[in-house]
């Protein structure tokens, strides 16, 4: 079986960061992604939560902001819950296992998190990456 999604968009609000029981680090987001239908001046847009854990996440959290395009790849999921009230819910979204930015403050460079399951960051041929440590004066952007 096959579950796999890439997905571009902008987001909707600042990612927010937190630590689960466990200590692992989870970003949750939103991007809008516009419909390629309708007319011009009426564009629709859906609504697309992403997850992003551990070292994907931070990173998400310490670059992308509201309004910023970026692009996912990962998979999709759902959830069920139960909320306060006791109802029965169930949420769909993105895990993301790559980030990139679709687009920077001039220039457009491709700058790229992979990670695995656990959310590690990896190369191409699976070996352990670790993540450049930018200063801000280093950005490629």
């Amino acid at each position: 079986m096959l579950n796999s999604i890439s997905i571009m968009g902008r987001l909707t609000r600042d990612p927010e960061l937190r630590q689960t029981q466990s200590g692992k680090s989870v970003a949750n987001f939103t991007i809008a992604c516009s419909r390629d239908f309708g007319e011009k001046d009426n564009n629709e847009a859906d609504f697309i939560d992403i997850v992003a854990w551990q070292k994907t996440g931070e990173f998400a959290d310490t670059y992308f902001r509201k309004g910023q395009l970026v692009a996912v790849q990962g998979r999709i999921q759902s959830r069920k819950w139960t909320d306060k009230d006791g109802n029965k819910r169930t949420t769909v979204e993105i895990v993301a296992n790559r980030l990139y930015f679709a687009e920077s403050k001039k220039a457009s460079p491709d700058a790229v998190l992979q990670s695995n399951s656990e959310g590690e960051p990896y190369d191409d041929d699976g070996s352990f990456s670790g993540y450049p440590d930018f200063e801000d004066d280093e950005l490629p952007f």
